[in-house]
């Protein structure tokens, strides 16, 4: 039987900090784990776009946010004594892969070392139950093979960003055997390789679904790069709640953390770039409609899935929503948000109808 939903009882009052806390998925954590009860710290950069998750649910009234850069030690170090953090989420970083290749210099040393500067600040830290680190499903040697990766399969990296996040593989690698498993406490150090994450509140540039509904919302055209490519989509909720699963799990002694943790659809549920655009044409209707033009500047592989059948096993996780049910939840919270609704409602109605769809799933 899969333990399938945070426990409230564990997160109540536990003190968790989060980096990256204005991005995407690190907001969505924030909300998450300030629901659960926990005491939220944060520390990021200014969030990258206008509007931002972080704004729309003014999340500066929720948790305790420091504004600063992974890349400056001493503001890190203060930020991490002030949080005194029983768990901590690394999710700062350049996400962007085209913009990787514009600027590979402030990738690799946001990506590789922040993470450096974010573990070394951490070492000592009275309390330290658990650190999880997000790096990327793209970690993996691709060589567009027809079967999923798992977290034993050798790292690669073809282009800047997904060599920044293989180095970060091999950081948390080194930090974990040289300091937080020889630690008079052992501090579990996990990295999470997530797929494809789409939701509500991510207005990044160059990704397909704020693409898409930047473009259907001026009744413009989706233009599309590789609708070909097949891609292990996923809504935001599933990496986050596998993230604090995760924690759980390695608090209690449950995990082995030598490896990587893939988290994605099961295989046969991945999806091209040309269905799910079809997906949400369909779902915001209007006439909504997408074209091809490639650019060719930048190679991507064609095929990537994972198998994520390890944290099923530790941990209880595996996706609740196929990609249609994603696309859709995503599209009902953009539009929510363009018609002033009250987003922290409407982003509290989704996490409970998300968690009824895990129970349902796991009877």
């Amino acid at each position: 039987m899969l333990n399938p939903l945070p426990d409230s009882d564990f997160w109540r009052g536990r003190r968790v900090l989060v980096t990256g806390y204005t991005g995407f998925v690190g907001g969505w954590g924030c909300y998450w784990l300030h629901r659960l009860g926990a005491v939220v710290s944060g520390y990021a950069l200014r969030p990258a776009s206008e509007p931002s998750f972080h704004d729309v649910m003014q999340l500066s009234g929720l948790i305790a946010g420091t504004l600063g850069d992974v890349r400056d030690l001493a503001q890190l170090r203060a930020a991490v004594a002030a949080a005194r953090p029983e768990i901590v989420f690394h999710l700062a970083a350049q996400p962007i892969v085209r913009q990787a290749y514009r600027d590979p210099v402030e990738t690799f040393s946001t990506n590789v070392m922040g993470s450096v500067n974010l573990l070394e600040a951490l070492r000592g830290i009275p309390d330290l139950g658990a650190i999880v680190v997000f790096t990327t499903d793209k970690v993996y040697r691709n060589l567009d093979r027809p079967w999923p990766y798992r977290e034993s399969d050798p790292l690669g990296g073809d282009e800047p960003y997904s060599a920044s996040k293989s180095a970060t593989e091999l950081v948390c690698e080194a930090y974990r055997n040289s300091y937080f498993a020889r630690a008079a406490k052992p501090v579990p150090l996990l990295t999470i390789r997530a797929g494809n994450i789409i939701g509500g509140g991510d207005w990044s540039a160059d990704r397909l679904l704020p693409d898409a509904v930047r473009a259907f919302a001026k009744g413009a055209p989706l233009v599309l790069r590789n609708p070909n490519s097949v891609r292990p989509w996923q809504h935001v909720l599933e990496p986050v709640r596998g993230m604090l699963a995760l924690a759980e799990a390695a608090v209690a002694g449950k995990v082995d953390d030598h490896e990587g943790w893939n988290m994605g659809p099961a295989g046969d549920d991945a999806t091209t770039v040309g269905e799910l655009a079809d997906i949400a044409a369909g779902i915001w209707g209007k006439g909504a409609t997408w074209r091809v033009e490639g650019d060719g500047s930048i190679p991507e592989a064609n095929l990537l899935t994972l198998d994520s059948h390890r944290i099923a096993e530790a941990a209880g996780w595996r996706t609740a929503w196929s990609a249609p049910r994603a696309v859709e939840n995503s599209i009902a919270w953009y539009r929510d948000q363009l018609h002033d609704a009250d987003m922290r409602q409407a982003t509290a109605a989704q996490i409970d109808s998300y968690c009824d769809d895990v129970r349902g799933s796991n009877r």
